[in-house]
């Protein structure tokens, strides 16, 4: 199993120069979470959708990018390659072959792979992450927030029975996202006692006004932005059979239940990962 055989080629770049407000409109049309960026036709960083809700007001691409990813070869056997995400707590590996960016290994490739292995183990014990839930009430700032805070990738959402209503992930909240462009000033003003009439006070106070231009999320409930149709999984559901859901339903997580059908946890793909690794060691 080698990296060519998995990676995703048809991949979605930008370029510099470049604008921030495309690579949002990339990220909100394909579900993607982030994308290469391009200077002459060689790979210089990675910007993703955490760099956008990290740094809102910033629009070059060159500050919002991560620059020199970390690439790896097309020939690289795929175990190396999941443990090099791990490794590196990192979720997409460019692709490159003679300085040429062939396609991008993501982490839900490194899960494709682990559908098909067959892995019987069982999550609980070892890939079943604790978690924290929000209330369905949340406005979508704070959800924000609290998820860049947390540095996590999705949050369930109870209701006020702590019920599992749904899942609010970073995609979603791209998707409700939108830029706003207000104006800021500036006070130039070097605090003189003078008359204000005088041209001393006319020369020395002063002010700039200057456009911002940010990522909002707008103030309304998370339960307006969520996925409602959660696909969960049982404590003892095997490696292989989440990965397999996870492909099938083009998710990064899955909620995990006990027999009361109560949240218990959450299935992450970037621990599940782990297991492809211990698999074919």
């Amino acid at each position: 199993m080698i990296v060519r055989d998995y990676m995703t080629s048809d991949v979605v770049h930008v370029e510099i120069p470049g604008n921030r407000d495309d690579v949002l409109k990339i990220l909100k049309r394909t579900g993607i979470s982030g994308v290469p960026v391009i200077k002459s036709k060689k790979i210089v960083g990675i910007i993703t959708r955490k760099d956008l809700l990290r740094k809102p007001e910033e629009t070059q691409l060159g500050l919002l990018m991560t620059a020199k990813p970390i690439t790896i070869d097309p020939d690289t056997d795929m175990v190396e390659a999941a443990r090099l995400l791990v490794k590196k707590r990192i979720r997409r590996l460019p692709v490159v072959e003679n300085n040429k960016l062939l396609g991008l290994l993501s982490v839900a490739d490194v899960i494709h792979a682990l559908a098909t292995v067959k892995c019987r183990e069982e999550i609980k014990d070892t890939y079943v992450s604790k978690s924290f839930a929000l209330w369905e009430e949340t406005p979508l700032p704070v959800v924000g927030r609290v998820m860049e805070i947390s540095g996590v990738d999705a949050i369930p959402i109870l209701d006020a029975d702590n019920t599992l209503m749904g899942i609010i992930s970073e995609r979603d909240l791209i998707r409700s996202s939108s830029i706003e462009d207000s104006v800021g000033v500036s006070d130039f003003s070097n605090g003189t006692d003078d008359d204000e009439w005088t041209w001393e006070s006319i020369r020395d106070n002063h002010t700039i006004s200057f456009g911002i231009s940010k990522v909002q999320l707008p103030n309304r409930p998370v339960k307006l932005a969520m996925v409602k149709n959660v696909v969960a999984v049982p404590q003892n559901a095997e490696v292989s059979e989440c990965a397999l859901k996870m492909k099938r339903s083009r998710v990064d997580q899955l909620p995990v239940v006990n027999g009361d059908k109560k949240l218990v946890g959450m299935l992450y793909d970037r621990e599940l990962i782990r297991a492809f690794c211990r698999e074919e060691s």
